[in-house]
């Protein structure tokens, strides 16, 4: 079972419109509305792969009980921390012309008692546990160091522990010794002030990380360790949603990652392991942007992006 903790969930609201058009009143064609936020994203996936997950998440207000219910109705376990503040919403725009545009609240604030019922919960669902993932947005105003004691216990009982971070709280994690964190490239270059990809990771690894896995969009996907950088292409020509395919990136990274045989921190640095995770990570990715919601993806896609992107071949 893998843990997957989302600090910020949220109601997430699409709305399917002809165009997108500023300043003018539109019709909006289709309307979903799902429990959202970066882990749940990736809960859903790793449980389509047939992955157990336990999602640990504060929720709050009719809005967060209306999470805990959908994540019911659909079969997600989850381990939801009352918090007194509501959850929020998010409302992703999306037509077939332009790029997706998604509206984020920030979140309730979160008490420290709040959080400290959070790490309680996460100690908890960590026994029974594999592997865990931190993913998304902190609420605001939360002090980043709340992510420590999580990622902490975690390394400490040996698992693999996978952080899809930004800002402060991804400096957090790598100082928590995170076995792999994975910003995106402008979160990398945002959060450690570096110039360039490598010197970022580098910063990150120094602070503690084990492997700094950088997603890139159409530029691909790359792995940094102290002594190499693992690279795989994104999967040319694919169109769609891409809402959601970082989360199903990193489900991918985690199912490669936690696959029999990889069990080291060893193992999880090998050049060949790296290739081969972020080949799922990248098939992951693509397939999500065939569906029309995050979450989702297209499972006979991953079988045909992990088969032409093992065509680029391991690194030597």
């Amino acid at each position: 079972m893998i843990v997957v903790i989302t600090p910020n969930p949220a109601v997430d609201v699409s709305y399917r419109v002809a165009e997108q058009v500023v300043g003018v009143t539109q019709r909006v064609l289709d309307v979903v509305r799902r429990p959202g936020g970066k882990g749940v994203n990736v809960a859903r996936v790793l449980d389509a792969a047939g992955v157990p997950t336990t999602s640990v998440l504060p929720l709050g207000g009719t809005s967060g009980a209306w999470v805990a219910a959908a994540l019911q109705r659909d079969g997600l376990a989850t381990a939801a921390v009352p918090v007194a503040g509501d959850t929020r919403t998010t409302v992703t725009v999306v037509d077939d012309h332009v790029h997706p545009t998604m509206y984020g609240e920030p979140g309730p604030a979160v008490t420290a008692d709040e959080w400290a019922a959070v790490t309680g919960a996460v100690r908890t669902a960590l026994a029974a546990a594999s592997a865990l993932v931190v993913s998304g947005s902190l609420p605001r105003g939360t002090d980043p160091s709340v992510v420590r004691p999580w990622i902490r216990g975690a390394v400490d009982a040996g698992l693999l522990v996978v952080a899809d971070l930004s800002g402060p709280s991804l400096l957090e994690a790598a100082a928590a010794g995170a076995t792999v964190c994975k910003p995106n490239r402008e979160e990398l270059l945002d959060a450690t002030g570096a110039r360039d990809e490598r010197s970022g990771a580098l910063d990150l690894l120094a602070r503690g990380a084990g492997v700094v896995v950088v997603s890139a969009g159409s530029a691909g996907i790359s792995a940094h360790t102290p002594d190499a950088v693992v690279t795989v292409p994104a999967v040319p020509d694919v169109h769609g949603n891409p809402t959601g395919a970082g989360d199903a990136a990193t489900a991918g990274l985690v199912l490669a990652l936690t696959a029999p045989g990889t069990r080291t921190a060893a193992d999880v640095t090998a050049p060949d392991v790296l290739h081969r995770a972020l080949v799922s990570a990248a098939a992951y990715g693509a397939a999500a942007v065939l569906r029309p919601v995050a979450g989702e993806v297209d499972l006979a896609a991953v079988d045909r992006f992990t088969t032409q992107l093992d065509r680029t071949g391991s690194p030597t």
